[in-house]
């Protein structure tokens, strides 16, 4: 039984690249070729089929760089040979990551028309000067604006991201970001730590004034209390959402489900149906090789079968993330692996008191296990 199957479409450019960004991104100089890149996605599109005949698209996910960059119509043209192409399941989240610093009135109508029916600001926080030092190319009025622009053009499932643990950022100013964004009566709410990631300028040259851990801890904390109070409840390690609302998308990526990714850069996991075999296929990251190459061999940056000793930890990577936890039998099934090659980790994280072990069936992490994740995991490498 193959697993759930999601679409992920790179968008690779944007306005200016912050500094703490680690994803394919580019600046944007000129008049974008979006015409030429749509139609490069379609040939990367077709390219993939094959692994995922027949399959249905239960949720579409537009990420980058800056999806809002793209004019409606484009998204519009993608979505429509894209889903004659493939089975898009009647319900199917489309979420599209935007920039509020690239919003413009009128635009957002015409997404929604186009198909879009999520939205995914990238907010941050709401303290100007905080936005300045991240290299944020938005002010706080201007996020507002935006968020109230698509709610008033009709989007009804719309996600805040926020950073916390930013330069010189205190317990006060974190919370003042979260009411901020329950101020706007988002569906969901993403509140995740800044990190440090290789190959950014921050990594080279971290800013001055970040809070140390103790601080970053109880900044979580009481941010955790606030979203909760104001009826956002934490399903994932930094994902908040009103009932009924949780992202789609993600979960399938944290329940160790299939996706295909297309576009510059973009990953994907597929499953092959006749004999379970996993892999992970990439495609090549400059955009102009991509769209030079899109549809023929050179595109693919390369695949990876995942072995069966991998897919324990690769599992436990995503769904120790998960707060309800899973079920032992979705391990088997995503991963075509016996439970009993985890039970002697599941027993000594037992032991520990990582996890609960619920009718030797569901295994949920603990308020310690999800202080300690990384600890949880390492049991499984």
């Amino acid at each position: 039984m193959t697993p759930p199957l999601s679409l992920y479409v790179h968008i690779p450019w944007c306005v200016r690249k912050c500094p703490y960004c680690d994803f394919n991104s580019h600046e944007g100089r000129g008049t974008l070729p979006f015409e030429e890149y749509v139609a490069a996605l379609i040939r990367d599109l077709e390219q993939d089929l094959p692994l995922v005949w027949g399959r249905v698209v239960h949720s579409v996910f537009f990420g980058g760089g800056t999806p809002s960059l793209m004019p409606p119509e484009f998204i519009d043209s993608f979505l429509q040979q894209a889903s004659a192409r493939m089975r898009f399941a009647p319900d199917c989240e489309i979420t599209m990551e935007t920039n509020p610093g690239t919003a413009e009135h009128g635009r957002f109508e015409h997404y929604l028309a186009a198909g879009v029916n999520r939205l995914s600001f990238g907010v941050q926080s709401f303290d100007d000067a905080v936005l300045a030092k991240l290299g944020r190319i938005h002010g706080s009025q201007e996020a507002r604006n935006a968020v109230r622009m698509a709610q008033d053009a009709g989007f009804s499932n719309i996600n805040l991201d926020l950073m916390y643990a930013l330069p010189d950022q205190t317990l006060d100013m974190a919370l003042f970001d979260v009411a901020s964004a329950v101020e706007l009566s988002p569906t969901h709410i993403s509140h995740y730590q800044l990190t440090m990631e290789p190959n950014t300028v921050f990594f080279a040259k971290p800013p001055s004034g970040l809070p140390d851990d103790d601080s970053s801890w109880d900044i979580q904390v009481e941010c955790q209390k606030a979203l909760a109070s104001a009826g956002y409840l934490q399903y994932e390690t930094s994902a908040y959402a009103r009932d009924g609302k949780r992202c789609e998308h993600n979960l399938n990526y944290w329940r160790y489900g299939d996706y295909l990714g297309i576009g510059a850069g973009a990953h994907g996991k597929i499953t092959m149906g006749a004999t379970q075999e996993i892999i992970r296929r990439w495609k090549v990251k400059h955009p102009r090789t991509f769209m030079e190459t899109a549809g023929t061999i050179p595109c693919i940056g390369g695949d990876d079968v995942i072995e069966p000793s991998r897919r324990p930890f690769e599992f436990m990577m995503n769904a120790l993330r998960l707060n309800d936890g899973f079920g032992l039998n979705m391990f088997e099934l995503r991963t075509g692996l016996s439970r009993d090659v985890i039970m002697p980790q599941l027993n000594e994280a037992l032991a520990k008191g990582f996890i609960s072990l619920t009718d030797n069936e569901w295994v949920k992490p603990t308020d310690l296990g999800r202080q300690f994740t990384n600890d949880v995991m390492t049991l499984f490498l």
